[in-house]
C-alpha cells in the first residue's frame, strides 16, 4: 500500500514535472540527479545484486541438499540395517551435499573410531558429540549469507531514504537560488529523490521475503538432522546391545 501511494505521487511529480520542461524520463532524471542521489542509486543496484546473487546460491545449494538427502536415506538404510558401516560411510560420502549424509558420516566415523577404544557408553557419547558438532557445522552453512539478506532487508529502505532527503534538500536549494516558486519548481527533484526510495523498497521487499523463506529452510532441515541422529544414536545403541 505505501510503495503504491508512492509510486502514484512519483507519477504524478512527474507529470507536474514533464509539463514544465516538456519532457520527463528516467535517463533525463539520472542526469540531473545530484552526486549524493546518484550515489545512493548505485549502492542500491549493488545491494540488489548481492542480494540476488544469495538467493541464488542458497536456493541451489537447498534444493541439491534436499534432492540428494532422499536418494542418501534410501541407500543407507539398506547398509545399516546389514551392519555394513563402511558401505554406509561410503554412500555419505558420495552425496556431500545432503545435510543428512554430512551428520550421518560424522556420527559413524566417531562410532568406529571409538568402538575398539572405550567401552560401551563412552562409545555412544562420543558419537553424540560428534553429532553435535556436524550438527552445528551444518546449520552454519546452510545459514551462510542468510545474514546479508536481513542485513539488505533492513537497511534498503533506509539508504533510499538518505537518498530522498538529499534530493529534497537540493531541490529546494534549487528554489532558493532561482527564486520560483509552485510546484512544478520542485517537482523534478523532488520525484527524482522520492525514486530513491522506491527503489530502497524494491530492493527489501524481495531480500526480506527471501530470508524469512530460507530461515524456515534451515530450521526444516535443523529438524531432519536432528531426527536422523536420533534414529542413529539408537542404532548405535542397539548394535552395542546386540553384542554383549
Amino acid at each position: 500500500m505505501f510503495a503504491t501511494s508512492l509510486w502514484a505521487a512519483i507519477l504524478f511529480l512527474q507529470d507536474e514535472a514533464g509539463s514544465a520542461s516538456g519532457g520527463w524520463d528516467l535517463v533525463s532524471m539520472w542526469h540531473n540527479m545530484d552526486i549524493p542521489a546518484k550515489v545512493v542509486v548505485i549502492l542500491l543496484f549493488v545491494m540488489s545484486a548481492w542480494s540476488v546473487a544469495i538467493m541464488i546460491d542458497r536456493a541451489l545449494m537447498y534444493s541439491a541438499a534436499r534432492k540428494q538427502s532422499r536418494v542418501f536415506v534410501q541407500q543407507v538404510a539398506g547398509a545399516l540395517k546389514d551392519n555394513k558401516l563402511d558401505e554406509a560411510i561410503s554412500i555419505a560420502e558420495r552425496n556431500k551435499k545432503s545435510h543428512i549424509a554430512k551428520v550421518v558420516a560424522t556420527g559413524l566415523s566417531e562410532f568406529q573410531a571409538a568402538s575398539s577404544q572405550v567401552n560401551d557408553e563412552e562409545v555412544i557419547e562420543a558419537a553424540k558429540r560428534g553429532l553435535e558438532r556436524s550438527i552445528a557445522i551444518v546449520h552454519a552453512e546452510m545459514k551462510r549469507g542468510l545474514s546479508g539478506l536481513a542485513t539488505i532487508g533492513a537497511t534498503a529502505p533506509f539508504v533510499g531514504l538518505f537518498g530522498t532527503v538529499m534530493g529534497i534538500i537540493g531541490a529546494f536549494k534549487g528554489i532558493a537560488n532561482s527564486k520560483v516558486t509552485g510546484l512544478s519548481a520542485v517537482a523534478g527533484g523532488i520525484s527524482e529523490a522520492l525514486v530513491t526510495t522506491a527503489l530502497g523498497l524494491l530492493v527489501a521487499v524481495p531480500a526480506v521475503w527471501t530470508f524469512n523463506y530460507f530461515t524456515n529452510r534451515v530450521e526444516a532441515f535443523d529438524v531432519e538432522m536432528d531426527n536422523s541422529s536420533m534414529e542413529l544414536i539408537n542404532y548405535f545403541i542397539t548394535r552395542r546391545g546386540g553384542k554383549k
